[in-house]
């Protein structure tokens, strides 16, 4: 049976998935790497860190038994976005990767609103934020000339593991869109703004489709991994859409509600000209010509883990969540933001933090948790309303992540989001998208939707209550009070902050 390998180069590892042609994972490999905060607020990688761990992965991979080497077919890529990777005329990092959670460039975001104004958003789509990429290059020619001036070319995470397997530079559009350099509906580098910071086009990569042929494997890579060096290698995306599209969020109407650490809810769009007005990312979809909008809760399952290491150490969530179902929609009058580290979507705000509203004595554990609960699927209900009101239609959205493992949760998604609520039967996330790009790269199907109907299996759905639902509108227009209410406290409060 012919396989492709799906690669995630995450932050803090890289996972490797062995897929058959029924979309069945036979294998998985994953190797971790460091993380370096030099300074506060810095956060940075080796680029071949990356590159060694991948091979390592693949190795493992293509070590398995029952499985000759021949039969796997290709290799693609989901990869971390934003991330800098500056490249010298022989290929080489000239320094250490700047990785999206890095924040060191608030200033270099303020210089590119100056100079770009109203077209950062009419040809980026997205707000300067300290994440992406273009900040990190005039951080890095301000602050460090000498690496600047041996930079020719510049990438992205996934695309310098993939040039050290190939030997061929590109960057595909999905995690360009990632870069604030990309014209993201003309699907081109800008030449606007490459003007406007007096940046070279060759020092951008050549774009491609995800599901593009970028080569094959180099001799010497094939060899260390035990892999052919006939083995396909494609482009593959950024992160969010290479998991859009694990989880077959492939046309209009389905919406993805991830929840993690950071929680994100990524809309399907085809209509290029969708105007979200920057409180909402626009992106480039994995999918040729079809986009997402996207927003972020920076601390969705973060809050429920910050609660529970505080006021349940020694359980585990199953225990710290007994008995939430029992407690009505509401949570008896107690509202929860879950601001923890600031928040992104609808509000870019760094100094906001998160409040328990309306606790009286009435209210044990059980209201609390539910309240953290509520809370976080309320912020990320922010984006859906958004969505809504620019005409978008969300009638099904497929929840995973630690959002997705509670009955109780993925009901009260269906209720506060008002739409059937889909879980999945075996969730991979970004990886598997990254083998079904692999898969329609190789032939194996007819479009990405044909995969996703092969690789995607939807387990339970969930439908809103009615009398519930009704709660939540209410509560939800109490809720969005909370930041405008708050938000002049916590500049004042900021200034306590250890």
């Amino acid at each position: 049976m012919p396989y492709v390998i799906g690669i995630d180069l995450g932050t803090s590892a890289v996972k490797a998935l062995l897929v058959d042609q029924n979309g069945v994972v036979a294998g998985e490999a994953s190797r971790s790497y460091p993380l370096f905060h030099e300074h506060s607020g810095w956060s940075e990688q080796r680029p071949d860190d990356w590159v060694e761990a991948t091979v390592e992965a693949l190795k493992e991979l293509a070590s398995q038994g029952g499985v000759s080497a021949a039969d796997i077919e290709g290799v693609s890529f989901s990869g971390q976005m934003h991330g800098l990777v500056l490249l010298n005329k022989e290929g080489e990092p000239v320094r250490n990767a700047i990785l999206w959670n890095d924040t060191r460039t608030t200033a270099q975001c303020r210089e590119i609103e100056a100079t770009l104004g109203g077209k950062l958003l009419s040809v980026t789509r997205n707000p300067a934020l300290e994440g992406f990429t273009l900040p990190k290059i005039l951080w890095v020619r301000e602050h460090e000339p000498e690496a600047f001036a041996q930079a020719a070319i510049f990438v992205l995470p996934k695309d310098y593991v993939r040039y050290r397997l190939t030997g061929e530079l590109h960057m595909d559009y999905s995690d360009a869109a990632g870069t604030l350099l990309l014209d993201v509906a003309g699907k081109r580098w800008s030449d606007e703004v490459l003007a406007a910071f007096n940046l070279d086009a060759g020092f951008c990569p050549p774009l491609v489709e995800s599901h593009g042929l970028v080569g094959t494997l180099l001799p010497q890579i094939a060899e260390r991994t035990g892999l052919s060096p006939a083995t396909k290698v494609f482009a593959g995306g950024a992160d969010n859409a290479c998991g859009a599209i694990g989880a077959g969020i492939l046309s209009e109407g389905l919406t993805l509600c991830s929840i993690g650490t950071s929680g994100v809810i990524l809309s399907y769009e085809n209509d290029k000209t969708k105007d979200f007005a920057g409180k909402v990312h626009f992106f480039n979809h994995g999918k040729e010509d079809a986009f997402y909008a996207m927003g972020v809760t920076l601390a969705a399952g973060y809050s429920l883990s910050w609660f529970k290491k505080t006021f349940a150490p020694g359980e585990s969530f199953d225990e710290l969540l007994a008995g939430v179902g029992d407690v009505k929609p509401g949570s008896n009058g107690l509202l929860f933001t879950p601001y923890l580290v600031g928040e992104r979507t609808p509000h870019a705000d760094s100094t906001i933090r998160g409040s328990f509203i309306g606790i009286d004595g009435s209210h044990e554990r059980k209201h609390f948790a539910r309240a953290v609960m509520e809370g976080i699927t309320f912020s990320l209900h922010e984006s859906v309303d958004m969505f809504r009101q620019a005409g978008k239609s969300v009638d099904q959205i497929v929840s995973i992540g630690g959002g997705a493992q509670n009955p109780v949760w993925l009901q009260m998604q269906a209720d506060i989001f008002g739409a059937e609520v889909v879980a999945l039967e075996n969730e991979q996330g970004p990886g598997l998208g990254a083998a079904m790009l692999a898969a329609y790269g190789c032939g194996w199907f007819a479009s990405l939707d044909d995969c996703a109907a092969s690789f995607v299996k939807h387990a339970r759905s969930y439908k809103p209550n009615a009398e519930a639902a009704a709660v939540y509108g209410k509560l939800f227009r109490v809720y969005q009070q909370v930041y405008g209410a708050t938000r002049g406290l916590n500049a004042e409060l900021a200034a306590f902050r250890g």
